[in-house]
């Protein structure tokens, strides 16, 4: 198991104000101090902003591009590798407008756009500005890359330490801890003989690496005064198979991640997850982003595993749709419909759900794809159904949907 990201969670002011973010940056690598003298990796440090618009003072969105490099520059400064600026909020289509150039203004800046929330229902104004601002983000390198760093947030609450969903919601400095804890669920199938068997084992190397991991950092919240939020216990993958929540699935029985049995399999391990006791923040589920799990991009690439699937696992135990290949010529109009169909499901199962849609441009739906970056497999370009939204669905600005049995 390794630590994905330690993210501190602040308002830096604007204009940017470097003396609220050092002591939040000290405090991050005095924890990965402690971290890595016990043995754990920790890849990145990270910060999080508000909502630019919910900042002390309000950042308007033609300020944003110039937040980002300014972030990007004091982050460089101080020691962090990577920031998230909170997202757009549904009632700012102006603040969805501006991503792409964001996004373009910074390569270590990550950001996003809400498209749900309990108290708003289902922006449907904002799944289509979402999806616009994919499409636009597409075009910033020739390989689709820069939407890694955008995704559109449904029913995702504020101190999740997972990049690009990071955002901080007023009160004072904070940080999370992140995992990649795949292998964990690898280690515990192996040999396991049974499914309580799999449970036990599971079960325990959460809580185990939970309590030790809170009682490192007990000295460091202390010596800092900076609140610590938990742990997002998430069994995030790598792309090689010791290290595949893919793997896991399939070791337990399934032919393979998105055939039949595939569903039951990812909810008996997000079962699992929900019994460990350890201080939670963020997702805790199931991390099933395509392009980072050796065995989900191989099951694309073959054409197993398709969207309809992983919109199936996100409603008993995933967290959405994560880097996901499209055909460069998705429409907006196609993704707005999908993103839609997720913002309904974070609702009605009252779950955190994201989406990280890729379009590739130059590619169609069956190309191999490959990109040079470390976190990412091979895999080829998933078909997107091309319905989209019209009559009252087209027009409408939400939709009000609660959670089941609310």
């Amino acid at each position: 198991m390794k630590v994905r990201a330690l993210t501190g969670f602040l308002d830096p002011g604007w204009p940017l104000q470097p003396e609220r973010i050092a002591p939040l940056a000290e405090c991050l690598k005095a924890a990965r101090t402690a971290l890595e003298g016990a043995g754990y990796e920790v890849q990145t440090l990270r910060l999080a902003t508000p909502p630019p618009a919910e900042m002390e003072r309000p950042v308007p969105p033609v300020d944003r591009p110039d937040l980002a490099r300014r972030l990007e520059a004091e982050c460089f400064v101080q020691g962090v590798d990577y920031a998230a600026i909170g997202p757009a909020l549904p009632g700012e289509p102006e603040g969805f407008a501006v991503i792409p150039d964001v996004l373009g203004a910074a390569e270590t800046v990550f950001t996003s756009g809400l498209i749900a929330d309990p108290e708003g229902g289902l922006s449907l104004s904002a799944c289509r500005a979402a999806a616009q601002t994919i499409h636009e983000t597409a075009a910033i390198t020739t390989d689709g890359f820069a939407n890694l760093r955008f995704a559109a947030l449904a029913n995702v609450g504020p101190g999740a330490p997972f990049f690009p969903a990071a955002y901080h919601r007023g009160g004072s400095p904070a940080f999370a801890l992140a995992t990649e804890a795949a292998d964990l669920a690898v280690e515990a199938v192996r040999d396991a003989g049974s499914p309580p068997g799999v449970r036990r084992r599971l079960v325990q190397a959460i809580e185990g690496h939970g309590a030790t991991l809170a009682l490192l950092l007990q000295p460091i919240v202390a010596e800092h005064g900076v609140r610590f939020a938990g742990i997002d216990f998430s069994l995030a993958p790598f792309p090689e198979p010791g290290r595949s929540l893919g793997t896991a699935l399939e070791a337990l029985g399934v032919s393979g991640v998105g055939q039949s049995g595939a569903a039951a399999a990812a909810a008996f391990l997000a079962d699992c997850l929900d019994q460990a006791q350890f201080q939670r923040t963020g997702f805790c589920g199931l991390f099933l982003p395509v392009l980072e799990d050796s065995v989900l991009a191989l099951r694309a690439a073959q054409g197993e595993l398709t969207l309809a699937d992983l919109l199936l696992y996100s409603t008993l135990c995933g967290t959405g749709l994560d880097t996901i290949p499209l055909p460069g010529d998705a429409s907006p109009e196609a993704m707005a419909a999908m993103l839609a169909d997720l913002g309904a499901l974070a609702l009605r199962h009252d779950k955190p759900l994201t989406a990280r849609l890729m379009p590739i441009p130059g590619k169609s739906a069956g190309d191999e794809i490959h990109f040079d970056f470390p976190y990412f497999a091979d895999s080829r370009v998933m078909a997107l159904p091309a319905g989209s939204l019209h009559g009252l669905l087209g027009s409408a600005g939400g939709l009000t949907i609660g959670p089941h049995g609310g």
